[in-house]
């Protein structure tokens, strides 16, 4: 019985001070495949050093760019890793045992984001990550959805996510994301109102600090519940701005 093999993708732009860490993490791969939308900065420059293959593309969404990386994939099973997140040892270990003796398509990965020095466990995601490769593929513009053949199971390890370098950053993300899913939402006809402005935030912090549990993590998860809050505002505001002409 041969060995399995396992294709890690890994979408940059502008990630000089990330990625090479990440490529350190996932170098245990049989193939690494860098995606890189026209970075400006040293991220072509470090990701040629360790990547089998480094491709350009321009970017238009999230999918799209992935999709045209999974193309290029050879491995059996995928791993998708962005330059912001760490596979750790344990993790690692998992993951080789896993696909060695799947019992599932796919698998979801545990998420605690990192921020203000300290990892917020009660403000994590499980998100399918790791994939046979045959018959996946992602739909979605923003927050893209990775699909796999068969069932999915869960990971126990956890991946690293440094997602948040700064809190000025942090906004920006947010403010980025919210104009993407606005015109999302607004090319499916979907309209907003006031009503939206004031109990989709509301109930976003809730959900994130109350419960979720995020009131756990102190002072950085409340934080994060409140930047949260606000994406959620700015994506109907932006909405509501498109609506009326007015972008």
């Amino acid at each position: 019985m041969k060995n399995p093999k396992l294709t890690v993708i890994i979408p940059t732009f502008n990630e000089e001070a990330y990625i090479e860490d990440a490529l350190f993490s996932v170098a245990f791969a049989d193939e690494i495949i860098v995606i890189d939308s026209f970075s400006t900065d040293k991220t072509p420059e470090i990701a040629k050093q360790y990547a089998s293959k480094f491709l350009q593309r321009k970017f238009d969404n999230f999918s799209n760019q992935k999709n045209f990386a999974l193309k290029e994939a050879t491995g059996d099973w995928v791993l998708f890793v962005d330059a912001d997140e760490r596979v750790t040892h344990s993790l690692e270990a998992e993951i080789k045992e896993t696909i060695q003796n799947p019992k599932h398509g796919g698998y979801k990965i545990n998420f605690p984001h990192f921020y203000m020095n300290r990892f917020l466990y009660h403000h994590s995601d499980d998100v399918l990550r790791l994939v046979k490769r045959e018959g996946a593929a992602f739909s979605g513009s923003v927050h893209e959805k990775l699909q796999c053949v068969g069932s999915i199971g869960k990971l126990k390890n956890k991946m690293l996510h440094f997602t948040y370098k700064d809190f000025g950053s942090y906004i920006s993300k947010k403010e980025a994301y919210a104009w993407f899913q606005a015109k999302q939402q607004f090319d499916k006809g979907k309209k907003t109102t006031w009503l939206h402005l004031i109990f989709k935030p509301t109930y976003r912090f809730f959900r994130s600090f109350v419960l979720k549990g995020g009131f756990r993590d102190g002072v950085p998860g409340m934080t994060v519940a409140a930047v949260n809050a606000y994406g959620v505002f700015e994506r109907y505001v932006k909405l509501m701005l498109l609506q009326k002409g007015m972008k």
